[in-house]
């Protein structure tokens, strides 16, 4: 099974997008978002949606048969 460059960059990227967000979402300026609008500020939304798009894609990609 070959697995693009691409595939395993997306992979990453995602991971890392989808840690920074969960780091993100518990800093200090989160938290005062949190205390005044109910959400976590909109860096940490961004973090955690673009993570786990990313991700699913790489996912995605790496499953599909490649061509021969």
């Amino acid at each position: 099974m070959n697995i693009s460059p691409i595939a395993i960059i997306m992979l990453i990227a995602g991971g890392l997008m989808l840690t920074f967000g969960f780091i993100a979402s518990d800093s200090i300026a989160s938290s005062f978002s949190r205390l005044f609008t109910g959400e976590p500020t909109d860096k940490a939304i961004f973090l955690l949606i673009g993570g786990a798009v990313a991700l699913g894609i790489g996912l995605i990609m790496s499953l599909r048969p490649g061509k021969s």
